[in-house]
C-alpha cells in the first residue's frame, strides 16, 4: 500500500486536531507536520518535502494564497488542497491560479475530504461539491490551464506581508518592528501597494484585504 505524507497549514489548533482524526481512519495518510502560519510553513517545508500539503486560504503572517506560490517555486511536484470556509469564487479562482490543486470547503470536509485526497494525488484535482458546477467545470477546465494575471501576482512577497499587517491595523512603526525593516522602507512598500492595486487610500486598502481574506477568519 502506498503511503503519502502529509503537512496541515492552519491557525486554528482545534481544527488541526478535528482533521488529523479524520485522516487517521486511512492508513496510508500519515500527518508528517503542522504549521500554525504560512510562514512556518515554508520553513518546514526548507527541510521536509510531503507528498501534499492541506493549508487555509487565511492564516497569521502570510496568506494561503501567497504560500501556494511560495510551495510550488520550492517544489512543483507538491500537491496543495486548500482547506476554508471561504465559498468565494474569486478566491477559489486565485487559489489555483497560485498553483493549487484542489478547494474544498471546510464545512464539506467529512464527506469530500478522502475523495478530494485521492483526485488531487491522482492529479485530477478537485473543487467541494457545495460549489456550483458551472464554477467547478469553468475552474477546473480554464483557470488551472491557462496564465490569468490577478492583482496579487504583482506583489512581491513582502508588499504581501505588509498589506497584511496594514490590514490587520498595524502602524507603520509596527509593521517596520515586525519585519525588521525601517518605517522609511514601509512608507515605499505602501506607496507600491496603492499604486499597483490602484487604490488611493488606507481604507480601500483595509477593504481589499478583506476581500482578499487577507485577514483571517
Amino acid at each position: 500500500m502506498d503511503t503519502y505524507r502529509i503537512i496541515l497549514a492552519d491557525d486554528h489548533a482545534l481544527f488541526r486536531e478535528g482533521l488529523k482524526l479524520v485522516l487517521s481512519r486511512k492508513p496510508e495518510y500519515i500527518v508528517a507536520g503542522e504549521a500554525n502560519d504560512g510562514l512556518e510553513l515554508l520553513t518546514m517545508l526548507k527541510h521536509d518535502i510531503p507528498d501534499l500539503v492541506i493549508l487555509d486560504i487565511s492564516m497569521p503572517r502570510l496568506r494561503g494564497i501567497e504560500a501556494i506560490r511560495e510551495i510550488k517555486s520550492i517544489n512543483q511536484r507538491m500537491k496543495i488542497l486548500v482547506l476554508t470556509m471561504h465559498k468565494d469564487e474569486r478566491l477559489l479562482c486565485e487559489a489555483f491560479i497560485a498553483g493549487a490543486d484542489g478547494y474544498l470547503l471546510k464545512e464539506n470536509v467529512t464527506k469530500e475530504l478522502f475523495g478530494a485526497l485521492d483526485a488531487v494525488l491522482r492529479g485530477e484535482g478537485h473543487v467541494s461539491s457545495l460549489m456550483s458546477k458551472e464554477l467547478k467545470d469553468a475552474w477546473l477546465g480554464l483557470f488551472r490551464n491557462q496564465k490569468i494575471v490577478m492583482p496579487d501576482e504583482r506583489l512581491s512577497l513582502r508588499e504581501r506581508e505588509v498589506l497584511k499587517l496594514v490590514a490587520e491595523g498595524a502602524s507603520n512603526k509596527e509593521v517596520a518592528e515586525k519585519l525588521h525593516i525601517s518605517a522609511r522602507t514601509v512608507d515605499h512598500h505602501r506607496a507600491n501597494l496603492m499604486e499597483k492595486l490602484n487604490l488611493k487610500n488606507t481604507s480601500e486598502l483595509i477593504r481589499y484585504a478583506i476581500s482578499r481574506a487577507y485577514i483571517g477568519d
